[in-house]
């Protein structure tokens, strides 16, 4: 299983961190030792000081696939989630200042909270979903995946060119402006529409 995250696929968020909006799909990725799930606690490690949460839409592929096209691409995810990219902002930033890879700052263990998935038919239309994060009880962040700026089917048609994708795959989908940093004791509530679907703790 492999777990796929998309950078920058909201403009408003790429702005609030100074980044350029991209011509194309950008990617890295994630061991599995990154998920956490069923609602468990979070441990903040100890080697950033500077932990943000990123909340993003994720889906979950159904079939084999290599180069994709983009018009058959729907047929390949049948399930939606959410999910959590914890970023380690202070080595993501010195990462990027030598001009290294940052994956450090992305796939440290523990750093993908998903919840369940739901089958994607239960949502009237996949491509207009609201969904928000709670820290404490306030909405820190707020989306809707018709501002994404490369659709679902895009992104999967583009990883596949690169890499096979396979059944029990995850792609977080890209997050929303307004991420921010999170201390021990903080309580995330993410929902789709209304519904809550990850409730843990950061500790």
């Amino acid at each position: 299983m492999k777990i796929f995250a998309i950078g920058r696929n909201y403009i408003d968020h790429a702005k609030e961190l100074n980044n350029p909006v991209p011509a194309e799909p950008m990617f890295f990725m994630k061991p599995d030792t990154a998920l956490v799930k069923h609602n468990k606690p979070f441990f903040y490690p100890d080697f950033t000081e500077d932990l943000h949460y990123e909340v993003e839409i994720v889906l979950k592929l159904s079939k084999v696939g290599k180069s994709v096209d983009e018009k058959f691409a729907h047929r390949y995810y049948n399930e939606i989630g959410i999910g959590i990219d914890f970023t380690a902002r202070d080595i993501q930033s010195k990462c990027k200042e030598k001009g290294n890879p940052w994956e450090i700052a992305k796939a440290f263990d523990g750093s993908a909270p998903v919840s369940e998935f739901i089958p994607r038919e239960k949502f009237e239309d996949v491509h207009q979903l609201n969904f928000h994060l709670d820290i404490n009880g306030v909405t820190v962040q707020s989306g809707n995946t018709r501002d994404v700026i490369f659709s679902f089917e895009r992104i999967i048609s583009y990883i596949s060119k690169y890499i096979t994708v396979k059944m029990g795959d995850l792609i977080f989908t890209g997050t929303p402006a307004g991420v921010g940093p999170v201390k021990i004791g903080d309580h995330l509530q993410a929902y789709i529409e209304d519904v809550l679907m990850l409730d843990f703790y950061v500790r």
